[in-house]
């Protein structure tokens, strides 16, 4: 009997193709991505698992979807050969799966290159025309565009049928990406966020003079619409290829016939990623006999013959090629890994932190090393395992000294950070301390950057946060003077700062930069005493009476404000601005979630840690940093960690985004809800 089903699955399911429609068209026809593979993953899996319970919803679904419409500033053609998709699988489990249901176990195993599909239709061996996946059904001509790159052939050599659609890949190595990068920055143009963007922006262009000023290259490895074949494998495909003047994978190719051999592979490969000078993102197996391959044909908008193996988005293995020490606002001394520049979920990355010198001991790391790096959502990609060494690996010496100022280095009892003891004169905490002060949660004041504020500390124009709301009426006259200071942006910069001027009691109270004092824990302070001067002249053991606020919590807070030091600055920006009370007699919300005690933790679709965070407390819950007995519920995304796996320890509830998400509907339907 077939499942019917309910409001909230067509809806979830409503909601999922139309996230992925719109990413689509931002990858395929915008080349500009707006969410990483991982997202784009995790939500047409979760689509595709749907569309596999209800088949009804499939008919216009993830199952039947390939590429993007045609953008209509190119004319467009139809491909006599659909072009599509190869389905994902994630795991050995899914391998095993497609590949025990096999009938040849012959498997040819390519690189999957992140780049951009093309396709190139040949006739008695000259390139006729070319165009974009597209829609898979219909795609764009950039027949002009191939022709500049010299990896794509003019005319056939040897001997080739009388119609042949070459495709393949348009790809940009990450050399020549970091050189058009540079380039673009110095003169002020477009910068791209990762090769695959720039090489898809750069064939997608109207002139075909842009395209042939990049440096974009192509692999070949499949075919469309043919008149006649004369290879039985894949693998001898290459070989006719290769004769035929195109470039392949075959360097890095496999044959295997079992799981065992697939596997191997797929470790190997994802040993030497960063080695291979272009950016992949798994490995596209196929069976290897063509008859076979036939035979199977193709469901909706993918073949049977062949999957892509995909590699983690969130982990990347690269060369750390050395370690760089970074001061922050508070003095501590981070290591910072400068790594070789390798894609991992859609960014570029060339650096992750090492957190401190008891972390480098702990995974035993050396300039040199292979290492596994891991990002995922918005965290700062880390360093978390070596992968191999070498025998001229070398071990990272700490230094005794700040490398800003060259003061004396300390670690504190109890305290895993070394910092630096030059609290008021080392520049950079000074910078640190004003970056968090005019940042988003704090003053927000737009236009003052790092840039902006080390040449106006390096000429002693602020030197604390009060002189910001000083600098127009004292230094405006030299600041229109430098160069990138007109009249208008200077009067953009007065008019930020002056906005700034009315600001909420928890905005200061993070901007102030208080140990252990983040937005969370600041609006707490602001709900619970409404005005700065109750929280300046609270005791520890009243603070320690709010919930949420700890023992270490409330002695940073009594010390920051004892300290004559922060009076002294406090009282100055006083002058200066002015500070809205919060209101402690607010109606509680009396909703699901009021009074709850919530943890965030991982990654979600759909919302922003930030903008999760305001739903909550918009809804009345509590939402907290850590786990414990006292937590009411985890709401648990993608890549969630040591947070998750404490609240399935202590049986707290938890929630995935589809649950988060139906609390929000509820919310704002009691009636229906009820």
């Amino acid at each position: 009997m077939t499942k019917i089903p309910d409001l909230f699955i067509r809806a979830e399911h409503a909601d999922l193709i139309k996230k992925l429609n719109e990413w689509d068209i931002a990858y395929h026809q915008n080349d500009a991505p707006v969410v990483d593979d991982a997202t784009y993953d995790a939500a047409k899996t979760r689509a595709l698992a749907i569309e596999s319970e209800y088949p009804e919803l499939a008919a216009n679904g993830a199952s039947t979807h390939v590429g993007a419409p045609v953008s209509e500033k190119f004319t467009s053609f139809q491909h006599n050969v659909p072009m599509l998709s190869i389905s994902d699988v994630f795991d050995e489990h899914d391998v095993a799966d497609w590949f025990n249901k096999l009938s040849a176990r012959d498997i040819f195993i390519e690189l999957k290159v992140d780049g951009v599909s093309y396709s190139a239709r040949y006739e008695h061996g000259k390139l006729v025309r070319g165009l974009t996946r597209g829609s898979g059904v219909t795609g764009e001509d950039i027949t002009a565009n191939l022709r500049t790159i010299a990896d794509i052939p003019q005319q056939l050599s040897g001997t080739f049928p009388d119609v042949i659609e070459i495709r393949g890949e348009v790809y940009m190595s990450r050399a020549d990406f970091m050189a058009l990068n540079t380039a673009a920055a110095e003169s002020g143009d477009k910068v791209f966020a990762n090769p695959r963007n720039a090489a898809a922006g750069s064939l997608r262009q109207l002139n075909p003079a842009i395209t042939a000023s990049r440096r974009l290259s192509a692999f070949a490895y499949t075919y469309g619409e043919l008149s006649s074949r004369d290879w039985a494998t894949q693998s001898e495909y290459f070989d006719r290829l290769e004769s035929w003047g195109f470039k392949t994978t075959r360097h890095w190719a496999h044959r295997v016939d079992s799981m065992d051999g697939i596997q191997k592979t797929y470790n190997d490969i994802m040993m030497m990623r960063a080695d291979i000078p272009f950016d992949i993102d798994g490995l596209v197996l196929k069976v290897n006999d063509v008859a076979t391959q036939e035979k199977m044909g193709a469901r909706a908008n993918s073949p049977r013959w062949e999957v892509a193996y995909k590699f983690p988005a969130a982990r990347a293995i690269t060369a750390l090629n050395s370690i760089t020490i970074q001061v922050g606002r508070t003095g501590v001394l981070t290591p910072v890994a400068e790594l070789e520049p390798i894609n991992i979920g859609g960014v570029l990355v060339s650096r992750a932190t090492l957190h401190n010198a008891d972390e480098i001991a702990r995974l035993n790391v050396q300039i040199g090393d292979m290492v596994i790096v891991q990002r995922a959502g918005d965290v700062i990609p880390q360093i978390v395992g070596v992968a191999s060494t070498t025998p001229d690996a070398k071990p990272f010496v700490f230094p005794d000294t700040c490398p800003v100022c060259g003061s004396h280095v300390v670690q504190d009892a109890g305290m895993v950070a070394r910092r630096c003891v030059n609290t008021l004169g080392c520049p950079a905490q000074r910078i640190g301390e004003l970056e968090h002060f005019v940042s988003r949660k704090g003053f927000d004041i737009d236009g003052l950057g790092t840039k902006q504020l080390e040449l106006f500390i390096t000429r002693g124009w602020i030197q604390t946060a009060a002189d910001i709301f000083r600098l127009i009426a004292d230094h405006g006259q030299e600041l229109r003077q430098l160069d990138g200071f007109g009249e208008k942006s200077v009067a953009n910069l007065n008019t930020a700062i002056n906005t700034a001027r009315d600001v909420d009691l928890h905005r200061l109270l993070y901007s102030l930069g208080i140990p252990e004092v983040g937005d969370v824990t600041a609006k707490i302070l602001a709900r619970a005493f409404g005005n700065l001067d109750s929280i300046r002249h609270a005791p520890g053991w009243k603070l320690k009476q709010v919930d949420g606020i700890g023992d270490v919590m409330a002695e940073e807070i009594v010390s920051f404000f004892a300290d004559e030091h922060n009076q002294t600055v406090l009282d100055d920006l006083l002058s200066q601005i002015h500070v809205r009370d919060a209101d402690v007699t607010a109606p509680v919300a009396s909703g699901l979630l009021a009074g709850k005690r919530v943890v965030l933790t991982g990654t979600l679709d759909n919302y922003t840690r930030d903008d999760a965070r305001d739903i909550l407390e918009r809804m009345g819950a509590r939402v907290s940093s850590s786990v414990s007995a006292k937590t009411d519920i985890v709401i648990a995304g993608a890549d969630a960690g040591s947070k998750l796996t404490k609240a399935r320890e202590l049986n707290i509830t938890i929630w995935d985004e589809a649950e988060f998400s139906r609390a929000i509907a509820d919310e704002s339907n009691p009636i229906q809800a009820q």
